[in-house]
């Protein structure tokens, strides 16, 4: 019946249904691998042939087939169905199995307008040739299902209308190697590229979507996270809606600080006017995020900031809500509500907390940021001042509403933004940190924009990667990995374009850049660690340690070659103070291991030539790049051995890494009692990251009486994050019951660029 069927094939041409070639395709799909079955993948796929079916339908059919079978009896499924996959996207990315030579590829696609032309210009076709003799194509096959499907969806250079694929992944890794350091000396820059190369495609370290999907095209705008502040003018909230447009179009995540918005009723225009309030304005910046897809990768999405004592809270607390109606919601974009020493006290003291509009209070909001003891004073002051117009709250509500918005929605966030300034790598008197990013890890300086080319505004960007804990042998590899990313993202920031020049001044300025770790459960789990008991608290601290000196070396060492960035001046770095010497000390109360390597010879280096880069560590979800990677998302433990992802291909299953030899070492998420031990290493990493860590707190109501998680719990979280100098916390988790598979949430960080 077989030699009757006749099969479609790719080039439009018919060939006779061959089932042993099928048969072969999956065959070698199976080497090498344990517990899979090539039959049973045939059985499951129950493929109908008909006559002049196409030989991509049968090809997906049998990738699907294979992924279907994923489990953890079989985890070994997901890189059967992997490799299928790898072949078909070679097929259609070049007709063959075979990529072809790399020179010839770059040179079609500049002719296709793919590929970003200085590829041509900067390197001569012996350089290309060179670069072929490092590619390991066979790397290919080292991915997991869920990362092919990643790599198709949001990362190869393809024609998102037609479906047409131009590369496989390996020339992404070495293009994206080419690209970043096309602009050092011939006689070194081949040797960068080599190992820069061999670290991202082997896995070491970890790149963001923006990098992964832009470097080699002509789109050159690599930032993770924008943060961009509003100041209380008109002038000022139309350029940044406009700032945010131009943003979320070029596949950045956004931070929104709109605290100085003055309060519903307030004078406009010496009492012309009453204010509208917060709420209008809040919608308009939605609109500005929802009005752009980034380029197909994903939708856009921000995290819009305001002080916990603005007059509005009381209503700006339930804009995420399901209840009330769309005028009085805002329920597209998620916030960050901003918390010091003085409100925390409040509440430990049973007291009451005032809520003001930012514009009746002068000088109360800046000093929030810039200097504690001026605020309590100034709030103090106007609390007694009966001339201003006030709400007085007792503190156990106005805290309770946000600890029950934040479990009800997920997407109320918290930054401490004390503790920002205060450990923090620049000098707030001058450069204070007024707000963080989408994904709650970024703190750099910002200043309201007065119009939309307004130059003396500060739009701050983060370039952002990360290290694979989980791919590490040994601490001592941090050192070379360090300076690979350091150089890698420093050449970053001059190759890519800035939209506003507010953006490109203070980035070339401050030239920040944020390194981060994935894989950190399956580190623990190595290393014979746990999440919940402090057995994990030491090797986290050493970890961390060393993560943050050999970063600084490496900036050093750029610094002295290159010079510092120009405001430098604006660091505590400049002024002799490292990470070290400014944490919150409460932590050694929990972690008393002592420091390991030389940082009082790093602060001499330091002082004497300065640094490249005024941060370099930020600890980001990387729930993208991990599946990439086939690791754990960031810092976080798995809910389930195998995740479960939705994407638009369907539902992706991926089993953490090393499962069947570590399977008893992992702890997973809902097995974890309270947040203790969790907040306690988000704390001993804050010790030594220099912008701040995205952390989540985790709840399973099954543990309480009546299935309700007690608010006490909630309020008892946020004051031991806060006393161990936690910067930050983003999601709020709440165990549904439905499945212990980790399942996305829809849209935020998740759909935002700062996922790595």
């Amino acid at each position: 019946m077989n030699k009757n069927i006749l099969v479609s094939k790719r080039d439009g041409g018919q060939e006779q249904l061959d089932l042993e070639k099928i048969h072969r395709v999956i065959t070698w799909a199976a080497s090498g691998l344990s517990n899979v079955s090539v039959s049973e993948v045939e059985l499951k796929s129950h493929i109908q042939f008909y006559d002049g079916i196409q030989t991509t339908d049968i090809h997906e059919t049998l990738i699907k087939s294979a992924a279907d079978l994923i489990s953890e009896q079989a985890p070994d499924y997901q890189y059967l169905a992997a490799r299928l996959a790898i072949f078909h996207l070679r097929k259609k990315a070049y007709g063959q199995f075979e990529p072809p030579r790399l020179y010839q590829q770059v040179t079609r696609l500049v002719e296709l307008k793919k590929y970003d032309s200085h590829l041509l210009t900067d390197y001569s076709e012996a350089e290309f040739d060179e670069m072929d003799s490092y590619l390991d194509h066979s790397r290919d096959m080292n991915f997991s299902y869920a990362a092919v499907k990643q790599l198709e969806g949001k990362y190869l250079v393809q024609n998102r209308v037609t479906g047409e694929y131009f590369e496989s992944p390996q020339i992404l890794y070495m293009l994206i190697a080419a690209c970043l350091f096309a602009s050092y000396d011939k006689t070194r820059r081949m040797d960068y590229i080599r190992r820069f190369y061999n670290a991202s495609s082997t896995f070491k370290i970890s790149l963001p979507t923006p990098i992964m999907a832009g470097v080699r095209t002509p789109t050159r705008q690599f930032s993770s996270c924008v943060l961009i502040e509003c100041g209380d003018s008109l002038d000022s909230i139309n350029a940044t809606s406009s700032a945010i447009v131009k943003y979320v179009s070029q596949r950045a995540g956004i931070g929104i600080n709109a605290g100085r918005i003055r309060a519903i009723g307030s004078c406009i225009r010496n009492g012309e006017a009453f204010h509208t309030g917060c709420i209008p304005f809040y919608k308009h910046f939605q609109t500005a995020v929802k009005s752009c897809s980034q380029g197909g990768v994903r939708g856009g999405a921000a995290t819009l900031f305001y002080p916990i004592w603005h007059y509005e809270a009381e209503n700006l607390l339930v804009l995420k809500n399901n209840r009330g109606v769309e005028e009085n919601r805002v329920r597209h974009i998620d916030y960050g509500v901003q918390f010091n020493k003085l409100m925390y006290q409040r509440l430990i003291e049973g007291g009451t907390i005032s809520l003001f509009s930012p514009s009746d209070v002068p000088g109360l909001y800046d000093a929030f940021f810039e200097d504690q003891e001026t605020f309590e004073q100034l709030y103090v002051k106007y609390e007694q001042d009966d001339s201003i117009r006030k709400k007085t709250l007792k503190a156990i509500e106005l805290f309770s509403l946000f600890a029950s918005e934040r479990a009800s929605t997920g997407r109320i966030y918290l930054q401490n933004v004390d503790h920002c300034n205060t450990h923090s790598p620049f000098d707030p008197t001058v450069a204070p940190v007024r707000q963080s990013n989408l994904c709650l890890e970024i703190a750099l300086p910002t200043k309201p924009l007065a119009h939309t080319l307004d130059e003396a505004g500060e739009i701050a960007l983060c370039t952002l990667a990360a290290f694979n804990l989980g791919a590490l042998s040994s601490l001592d590899e941090l050192e070379a990995l360090a300076e690979l990313l350091v150089r890698a993202l420093d050449s970053l920031l001059d190759y890519q374009d800035y939209p506003l020049p507010a953006a490109r001044n203070a980035t070339m300025a401050r030239r920040p850049l944020g390194v981060g770790v994935i894989n950190f459960a399956n580190y623990l789990a190595k290393n014979g660690v746990r999440y919940s008991d402090g057995s994990a608290n030491g090797l986290t601290h050493r970890t961390f340690e060393a993560i943050e000196y050999y970063l600084l070396k490496a900036s050093n060492k750029l610094a002295k070659e290159a010079g510092t960035c120009t405001r430098f001046n604006e660091t505590t770095y400049a002024q002799g103070i490292l990470p070290i010497d400014t944490y919150k000390k409460d932590l050694d109360t929990i972690c008393d291991e002592p420091l390991h390597l030389d940082w009082e010879s790093l602060r001499t280096d330091i002082r004497e030539s300065g640094l490249r880069n005024s941060t370099l560590t930020a600890l980001m979800p990387s729930e993208t790049s991990s599946q990439i990677s086939n690791a754990t998302n960031g810092i976080e433990p798995p809910r389930g051995f195998v995740s479960v992802k939705a994407s638009k291909d369907g539902i992706l299953k991926q089993v953490v890494p090393d499962f069947e030899a570590l399977r008893d070492n992992y702890e997973l998420l809902w097995d974890i009692r309270g947040n203790d031990g969790y907040l306690q290493l988000v704390a001993i990493m804050q010790k030594f990251v220099d912008q701040t860590v995205s952390a989540n707190t985790n709840y399973d109501p099954g543990h309480f009486e009546g299935g309700k998680v007690p608010v006490k719990l909630l309020l008892k979280d946020l004051l031991t994050a806060y006393k161990l100098g936690v910067k930050t916390l983003y999601y709020h988790n709440t165990r549904d019951g439905a499945s212990d598979a980790q399942h996305d949430l829809d849209d935020g960080c998740v759909g935002g660029a700062c996922k790595i």
